[in-house]
């Protein structure tokens, strides 16, 4: 009979806690090893070796890997101490070295580990966006191609090994229950689950994060594609002075909906794009680009609903802001039935009517959505809103910046 079983016929539990604390320490060394630094010495060291020599200069290596770096050393640092843990539980496996044990996945996860895989995380998209962008090039296609035929890619590609430690980040509180539920007291038991919330916490902070990062690009976008026509362009009988012209500017709040209908103005026909904000309906006319990219043709009105805007944007279209924003508290909904509608020959109708604090009708917009489905979505998205902000304002009336724009004038 081997030494191994004759611990686990003595101890069984203790031998089983020792087996979920080998996995954890050898699925470590199998990250550190064949994904970390498979990424380091295969394609950023040869990258860097690459931008030394005047080749691919123009790569943003951060973009690409961002702190990888710091995760090959964050990782190793951790697998010395875990290692030396190890060999003191083996030689003295009593209560001091099980303590040790957990003083030191206790410091590691609340104070490097974590953050590190957080940063990088954040990266993330970013990093494979790039990587998309990159392999359109001819001379960093070589390279990629040259780096994946190292055999110590063992045939994964340069995506397939960035993804590691997304991956990597979530099987930590697996890894770390099963030590929890193979632990020899409650108490360490409860410290396992201490540790195993702390990471839990941080990967709900990260997708937190994530999400906010994700918002952030999708306005960036949605910014640079609106056009805001000057009162000027919209009146050609208004004059601006120059030094006046910056007041007007305006910056965008969050996009809370999104989607595609036609306008009727003047009968005619016209695309629009409708964004709902917290505060403000946004009515704003698509502009399409001339120049025709290499993207197969797509009926916009047949995407699926969240990949209007994204089609629009790829295709380089401009969205220009018809009249001017309606705030919802000044906004009125009026519903088409559909005999009328058929009778007009606008199914799928609905008006959206814009007054001034004196209740006089300034705008209307005749929208007319693709599914009668459609259209009561959108009914019941800007009824919501305008609910929602009128709550609002009884709860805590906005503030006026009527002051401050006089005294800017």
């Amino acid at each position: 009979m081997g030494h191994s079983e004759l611990g686990a016929a003595e101890n069984p539990k203790a031998y089983r806690k020792q087996e979920a604390i080998w996995e954890l320490f050898t699925s470590e060394c199998v990250y550190f090893l064949d994904q970390l630094m498979v990424l380091k010495e295969v394609f950023l060291t040869t990258l860097t070796d690459l931008q030394m020599r005047e080749c691919l200069q123009d790569i943003d290596s951060w973009r690409l890997f961002a702190n990888l770096n710091e995760l090959c050393l964050v990782s190793f640092g951790f697998l010395t101490s875990f290692l030396r843990v190890i060999k003191e539980m083996w030689t003295n496996p009593d209560s001091y070295s099980t303590q040790s044990l957990l003083e030191l996945l206790r410091k590691a996860f609340g104070e490097s580990i974590c953050h590190c895989l957080q940063k990088y995380c954040l990266n993330y998209s970013t990093a494979i966006l790039y990587l998309d962008s990159l392999k359109l090039r001819e001379d960093f296609g070589f390279f990629l191609k040259w780096c994946e035929r190292n055999e110590q890619c063992r045939r994964l590609q340069l995506k397939d090994l960035l993804v590691a430690p997304l991956q990597r980040f979530t099987r930590y509180p697996l890894l770390l229950k099963n030590i929890g539920k193979k632990s020899c007291s409650e108490a360490e038991e409860n410290t396992i689950q201490s540790i195993v919330d702390l990471i839990d916490r941080a990967i709900y902070d990260l997708e937190g994060k994530v999400k906010w990062l994700d918002n952030y690009q999708k306005v960036k976008q949605l910014k640079e594609a609106l056009v805001w026509l000057p009162v000027w362009e919209q009146d050609k009988r208004a004059h601006v002075p120059e030094v006046y012209v910056k007041i007007f500017f305006k910056r965008l709040c969050r996009v809370c909906l999104h989607n595609l209908l036609l306008h009727t103005e003047n009968a005619k026909m016209h695309e629009v794009y409708l964004f709902l904000f917290d505060q403000f309906l946004l009515i704003t006319k698509i502009k399409r680009s001339k120049k025709k990219s290499g993207v197969v043709e797509l009926n916009p009105l047949r995407l699926a609903a969240g990949q209007e805007l994204e089609f629009l944007l790829q295709e380089s279209c401009s969205l220009i802001v018809l009249d001017q924003p309606i705030s919802l508290d000044r906004l009125q909904l009026k519903n088409i039935d559909q005999l009328n509608a058929t009778a007009s020959g606008l199914p799928n109708s609905f008006i959206v009517m814009h007054q001034n604090r004196y209740q006089q009708c300034i705008g209307v917009f005749i929208l007319q959505a693709q599914t009668e489905s459609v259209k009561k979505a959108w009914v019941s998205e800007i009824e919501d809103a305008i609910s929602s902000l009128l709550k609002q304002d009884s709860q805590q009336p906005r503030l006026k910046n009527s002051f401050l724009e006089s005294t800017q004038i």
